[in-house]
């Protein structure tokens, strides 16, 4: 039987690697809109941000989404900063 949470969990993609472009918010957190359009809540980056060179990146980076929430949105690590391409 596939619960809420089972569902939630499958629609916020926890676990996976997303790449996104991240902005600044006025408190200095590091958020993302999230790729898929039937997720509930945007990304807040909360770990890894050594890896950036710069904040917010002028690129996208591969962020992987953990399983809990903050402020609001999922968190997120970023895992990989280099260029696409």
């Amino acid at each position: 039987m596939t619960t809420f949470r089972d569902h939630l969990g499958e629609t916020l993609e926890i676990g996976e690697r997303v790449r996104v472009t991240l902005e600044k918010e006025d408190d200095g957190t590091l958020v993302a809109a999230h790729p898929n359009d039937s997720s509930p809540l945007d990304i807040a980056v909360v770990e890894g941000m050594a890896l950036l060179e710069e904040e917010p990146p002028t690129q996208p980076v591969e962020v992987e989404l953990l399983p809990r929430a903050v402020d609001g949105r999922i968190a997120g690590r970023v895992v990989d900063a280099r260029q696409s391409g």
